[in-house]
Protein backbone atom coordinates (compact mmCIF):
# COMPACT_ATOMS: atom_id res chain seq x y z
CA UNK A 1 0.00 0.00 0.00
CA UNK A 2 2.68 2.42 0.62
CA UNK A 3 5.79 3.25 -0.87
CA UNK A 4 7.67 5.58 1.12
CA UNK A 5 7.69 8.55 3.91
CA UNK A 6 6.50 11.50 1.45
CA UNK A 7 6.33 14.38 4.32
CA UNK A 8 6.22 15.33 7.33
CA UNK A 9 4.69 18.01 9.65
CA UNK A 10 4.93 19.47 12.86
CA UNK A 11 3.79 22.20 15.68
CA UNK A 12 6.32 24.31 17.47
CA UNK A 13 5.79 27.68 19.70
CA UNK A 14 8.85 29.10 17.79
CA UNK A 15 9.21 27.66 14.08
CA UNK A 16 11.35 30.93 12.72
CA UNK A 17 13.94 28.81 15.31
CA UNK A 18 14.52 26.58 12.42
CA UNK A 19 15.45 29.30 10.50
CA UNK A 20 18.53 29.05 11.49
CA UNK A 21 19.06 25.82 12.73
CA UNK A 22 17.92 23.86 9.37
CA UNK A 23 20.92 25.04 6.99
CA UNK A 24 23.32 26.01 9.41
CA UNK A 25 23.38 22.37 11.11
CA UNK A 26 21.54 19.90 8.62
CA UNK A 27 22.36 21.52 5.55
CA UNK A 28 19.15 21.38 4.52
CA UNK A 29 17.22 24.37 2.85
CA UNK A 30 14.51 26.88 3.90
CA UNK A 31 11.93 27.45 1.31
CA UNK A 32 9.96 30.66 2.09
CA UNK A 33 7.27 30.94 4.99
CA UNK A 34 4.03 31.60 3.58
CA UNK A 35 1.19 33.62 5.69
CA UNK A 36 0.48 31.03 8.22
CA UNK A 37 4.25 31.78 9.27
CA UNK A 38 5.48 27.78 8.88
CA UNK A 39 9.03 26.95 7.74
CA UNK A 40 9.53 24.20 4.88
CA UNK A 41 12.31 22.57 4.78
CA UNK A 42 13.75 20.84 1.57
CA UNK A 43 16.24 17.79 1.49
CA UNK A 44 15.78 17.05 -2.04
CA UNK A 45 14.09 18.42 -5.72
CA UNK A 46 10.64 17.70 -3.92
CA UNK A 47 8.94 20.78 -3.12
CA UNK A 48 9.18 20.39 0.94
CA UNK A 49 9.76 17.53 2.73
CA UNK A 50 9.51 18.70 6.69
CA UNK A 51 7.08 21.31 7.71
CA UNK A 52 7.08 23.27 11.26
CA UNK A 53 3.63 25.44 11.27
CA UNK A 54 2.75 27.52 14.67
CA UNK A 55 1.36 26.01 17.32
CA UNK A 56 0.96 26.16 21.35
CA UNK A 57 3.15 23.50 21.87
CA UNK A 58 5.47 20.72 19.95
CA UNK A 59 3.65 17.84 18.56
CA UNK A 60 3.40 15.71 15.59
CA UNK A 61 0.61 16.96 13.05
CA UNK A 62 0.25 14.94 10.14
CA UNK A 63 2.75 12.33 8.59
CA UNK A 64 2.43 11.86 4.81
CA UNK A 65 2.72 8.70 2.84
CA UNK A 66 3.07 8.47 -0.73
CA UNK A 67 0.92 5.40 -2.63
CA UNK A 68 2.03 5.97 -6.14
CA UNK A 69 -1.16 7.20 -7.59
CA UNK A 70 -4.84 7.79 -7.76
CA UNK A 71 -6.30 4.46 -8.37
CA UNK A 72 -3.86 3.29 -5.53
CA UNK A 73 -4.81 5.50 -2.83
CA UNK A 74 -8.55 5.12 -3.91
CA UNK A 75 -8.45 1.66 -2.91
CA UNK A 76 -6.24 2.04 -0.05
CA UNK A 77 -8.76 4.27 1.40
CA UNK A 78 -11.71 1.66 0.38
CA UNK A 79 -9.55 -0.87 2.53
CA UNK A 80 -9.28 1.25 5.33
CA UNK A 81 -12.85 2.07 5.43
CA UNK A 82 -13.69 -1.66 4.65
CA UNK A 83 -11.99 -2.03 8.37
CA UNK A 84 -13.61 0.33 9.82
CA UNK A 85 -11.76 3.39 9.75
CA UNK A 86 -13.14 6.80 8.53
CA UNK A 87 -11.07 8.12 6.22
CA UNK A 88 -11.42 11.76 4.37
CA UNK A 89 -10.51 12.88 1.18
CA UNK A 90 -8.77 16.15 0.83
CA UNK A 91 -10.03 18.64 -0.80
CA UNK A 92 -8.02 20.86 -3.58
CA UNK A 93 -7.05 23.64 -1.05
CA UNK A 94 -4.79 20.94 1.35
CA UNK A 95 -3.63 19.32 -1.91
CA UNK A 96 -2.04 22.51 -2.70
CA UNK A 97 -1.00 23.21 0.32
CA UNK A 98 0.55 19.89 0.54
CA UNK A 99 1.80 20.33 -2.77
CA UNK A 100 0.66 16.72 -3.81
CA UNK A 101 -1.55 16.21 -6.44
CA UNK A 102 -4.11 14.26 -3.73
CA UNK A 103 -4.70 12.77 -0.47
CA UNK A 104 -6.79 11.35 2.09
CA UNK A 105 -6.42 11.16 6.11
CA UNK A 106 -7.31 9.57 8.68
CA UNK A 107 -6.19 8.85 12.41
CA UNK A 108 -4.47 5.60 13.69
CA UNK A 109 -4.92 3.72 17.14
CA UNK A 110 -2.75 5.97 19.10
CA UNK A 111 -4.69 9.33 17.42
CA UNK A 112 -1.41 10.60 14.92
CA UNK A 113 -2.95 11.93 11.85
CA UNK A 114 -1.73 10.28 8.30
CA UNK A 115 -2.17 11.41 4.49
CA UNK A 116 -2.17 9.19 1.89
CA UNK A 117 -0.79 10.99 -1.08
CA UNK A 118 0.39 10.39 -4.83
CA UNK A 119 1.89 13.13 -7.22
CA UNK A 120 4.15 15.30 -4.73
CA UNK A 121 5.53 18.05 -6.89
CA UNK A 122 9.10 19.37 -7.44
CA UNK A 123 10.45 22.99 -6.31
CA UNK A 124 10.84 25.62 -8.82
CA UNK A 125 14.37 24.83 -8.46
CA UNK A 126 16.96 22.33 -8.29
CA UNK A 127 18.24 21.27 -4.73
CA UNK A 128 21.55 22.05 -3.58
CA UNK A 129 22.75 20.63 -0.37
CA UNK A 130 24.09 23.36 2.35
CA UNK A 131 27.02 23.21 4.33
CA UNK A 132 29.19 20.90 1.62
CA UNK A 133 26.74 18.07 2.50
CA UNK A 134 27.19 15.63 -0.73
CA UNK A 135 23.14 14.91 -0.48
CA UNK A 136 20.26 13.27 1.50
CA UNK A 137 19.37 9.96 0.35
CA UNK A 138 15.29 10.32 -0.86
CA UNK A 139 14.42 8.87 -4.33
CA UNK A 140 12.39 5.42 -3.90
CA UNK A 141 13.26 5.44 -0.29
CA UNK A 142 11.42 8.69 0.41
CA UNK A 143 11.98 10.76 3.12
CA UNK A 144 13.80 8.77 5.41
CA UNK A 145 12.30 7.35 8.91
CA UNK A 146 10.13 8.28 11.82
CA UNK A 147 10.12 6.38 15.15
CA UNK A 148 6.87 7.07 16.77
CA UNK A 149 5.87 6.39 20.92
CA UNK A 150 2.80 4.67 20.89
CA UNK A 151 0.07 3.74 24.51
CA UNK A 152 -0.17 0.34 22.86
CA UNK A 153 2.40 -1.07 21.16
CA UNK A 154 0.62 -4.62 19.66
CA UNK A 155 -2.51 -2.14 18.69
CA UNK A 156 -0.05 -0.17 16.53
CA UNK A 157 1.77 -3.27 15.39
CA UNK A 158 -1.64 -4.67 14.15
CA UNK A 159 -2.39 -1.24 12.35
CA UNK A 160 0.27 -0.22 10.28
CA UNK A 161 1.06 -4.30 9.53
CA UNK A 162 -2.51 -5.69 8.67
CA UNK A 163 -4.03 -2.31 7.47
CA UNK A 164 -1.03 0.13 5.66
CA UNK A 165 0.89 -3.05 4.87
CA UNK A 166 3.97 -2.51 6.30
CA UNK A 167 6.64 -4.98 7.20
CA UNK A 168 8.45 -6.00 10.04
CA UNK A 169 12.17 -5.65 9.91
CA UNK A 170 13.21 -6.45 13.64
CA UNK A 171 12.83 -5.65 17.15
CA UNK A 172 15.23 -4.37 19.59
CA UNK A 173 14.82 -4.92 23.49
CA UNK A 174 17.20 -3.18 25.17
CA UNK A 175 14.86 -2.60 27.81
CA UNK A 176 12.82 -0.68 25.99
CA UNK A 177 11.39 -2.71 22.93
CA UNK A 178 11.55 -0.86 19.49
CA UNK A 179 9.72 -2.42 16.41
CA UNK A 180 10.56 -1.15 12.79
CA UNK A 181 9.03 -1.64 9.73
CA UNK A 182 9.99 -1.41 5.87
CA UNK A 183 7.97 -0.71 2.75
CA UNK A 184 10.79 -0.09 0.61
CA UNK A 185 14.56 -1.08 0.33
CA UNK A 186 15.48 1.61 3.45
CA UNK A 187 15.91 -0.83 6.60
CA UNK A 188 12.97 0.78 8.32
CA UNK A 189 10.81 4.08 7.03
CA UNK A 190 8.78 3.84 10.47
CA UNK A 191 9.61 2.19 14.05
CA UNK A 192 7.58 2.61 17.43
CA UNK A 193 8.10 1.86 21.10
CA UNK A 194 5.34 1.59 23.75
CA UNK A 195 4.83 4.28 26.41
CA UNK A 196 1.76 3.52 27.83
CA UNK A 197 -0.30 6.12 28.40
CA UNK A 198 1.17 8.49 25.87
CA UNK A 199 2.05 9.09 22.07
CA UNK A 200 5.12 11.25 20.61
CA UNK A 201 7.32 11.06 18.53
CA UNK A 202 11.05 10.24 19.18
CA UNK A 203 12.80 11.28 16.25
CA UNK A 204 13.22 11.86 12.68
CA UNK A 205 16.18 10.32 10.62
CA UNK A 206 18.05 12.16 7.58
CA UNK A 207 20.35 9.78 5.56
CA UNK A 208 22.99 11.56 3.86
CA UNK A 209 26.31 9.96 1.59
CA UNK A 210 28.91 9.46 3.86
CA UNK A 211 30.56 9.53 6.86
CA UNK A 212 32.14 12.67 6.53
CA UNK A 213 28.67 14.45 5.94
CA UNK A 214 27.80 12.62 9.43
CA UNK A 215 31.31 14.00 10.97
CA UNK A 216 31.13 17.68 9.64
CA UNK A 217 27.42 17.76 10.67
CA UNK A 218 27.86 16.54 14.06
CA UNK A 219 30.90 19.06 14.33
CA UNK A 220 28.16 22.07 13.47
CA UNK A 221 25.61 20.81 15.88
CA UNK A 222 28.51 21.32 18.78
CA UNK A 223 29.40 24.43 17.44
CA UNK A 224 26.01 25.93 17.11
CA UNK A 225 25.06 24.53 20.89
CA UNK A 226 22.20 22.35 19.71
CA UNK A 227 21.98 19.52 22.41
CA UNK A 228 23.61 16.08 21.87
CA UNK A 229 21.22 13.69 22.75
CA UNK A 230 23.47 10.56 21.19
CA UNK A 231 27.24 10.95 20.37
CA UNK A 232 28.47 9.22 16.94
CA UNK A 233 27.77 5.41 17.12
CA UNK A 234 26.45 2.72 14.93
CA UNK A 235 23.27 0.26 15.58
CA UNK A 236 23.02 -3.27 14.95
CA UNK A 237 20.14 -3.80 13.19
CA UNK A 238 20.25 -1.22 10.16
CA UNK A 239 24.00 -0.69 10.45
CA UNK A 240 22.94 3.24 10.40
CA UNK A 241 26.23 5.34 11.46
CA UNK A 242 24.64 8.56 13.17
CA UNK A 243 24.45 11.22 15.95
CA UNK A 244 21.13 12.69 17.57
CA UNK A 245 20.90 15.83 17.44
CA UNK A 246 17.21 17.40 19.57
CA UNK A 247 15.88 20.56 17.12
CA UNK A 248 14.26 23.75 18.12
CA UNK A 249 10.61 21.49 18.42
CA UNK A 250 11.81 19.25 20.96
CA UNK A 251 12.22 15.67 18.69
CA UNK A 252 15.49 14.12 17.71
CA UNK A 253 17.10 14.67 14.32
CA UNK A 254 19.51 11.21 13.79
CA UNK A 255 21.69 12.09 11.00
CA UNK A 256 23.46 9.18 9.42
CA UNK A 257 24.61 7.30 6.64
CA UNK A 258 25.18 3.55 5.14
CA UNK A 259 22.10 2.36 6.30
CA UNK A 260 21.27 -1.26 5.14
CA UNK A 261 19.33 -1.99 2.57
CA UNK A 262 16.29 -4.89 2.71
CA UNK A 263 15.91 -6.79 -0.69
CA UNK A 264 12.02 -6.43 -1.37
CA UNK A 265 11.54 -9.31 -3.92
CA UNK A 266 12.01 -12.37 -0.64
CA UNK A 267 10.92 -12.74 2.41
CA UNK A 268 12.50 -11.10 5.43
CA UNK A 269 13.44 -13.11 8.19
CA UNK A 270 12.72 -10.92 11.06
CA UNK A 271 15.90 -10.15 13.71
CA UNK A 272 15.77 -9.93 17.80
CA UNK A 273 18.62 -7.75 19.16
CA UNK A 274 19.22 -6.71 22.69
CA UNK A 275 21.37 -3.86 22.12
CA UNK A 276 20.38 -0.15 20.32
CA UNK A 277 24.26 0.01 19.20
CA UNK A 278 27.33 -1.80 18.10
CA UNK A 279 29.47 1.12 19.58
CA UNK A 280 28.59 4.65 20.49
CA UNK A 281 25.68 6.42 20.57
CA UNK A 282 27.04 7.99 24.10
CA UNK A 283 24.20 10.33 25.83
CA UNK A 284 25.39 13.55 27.50
CA UNK A 285 26.24 13.94 31.04
CA UNK A 286 22.45 14.40 31.99
CA UNK A 287 20.24 12.50 29.04
CA UNK A 288 17.68 13.98 27.49
CA UNK A 289 13.85 13.49 28.10
CA UNK A 290 12.74 11.48 25.22
CA UNK A 291 11.41 14.04 22.33
CA UNK A 292 7.95 15.18 22.05
CA UNK A 293 5.74 13.31 24.59
CA UNK A 294 2.18 13.74 25.45
CA UNK A 295 -0.73 11.93 26.95
CA UNK A 296 -3.49 10.28 25.38
CA UNK A 297 -7.27 11.26 25.93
Amino acid sequence: MIKSLSYVGFLSPEPAQWRNFAPRVLGAEVVSAAADEAVRLRVDDAAWRIAIEPGVSNQLNYVGWDVGSQPLLDAAAAALEAAGVTVHAGDDQLAAARNVAGLAWFDDPAGFRHELSFGQQAGETPFTPGQGVSGFVTGEQGLGHIVLMVPDLQAATDFYMGLLGFRHSDDIDAGLKVRFFHCNPRHHTLAISEIPGHRGVHHLMLQVENIDDVGLAYDRAVAAGAPIAMGIGKHPNDKMTSFYVRTPSGFEIEYGTGGLQIPMDREWPVGQFDALSIWGHQPPAEPLAPGILQPVG
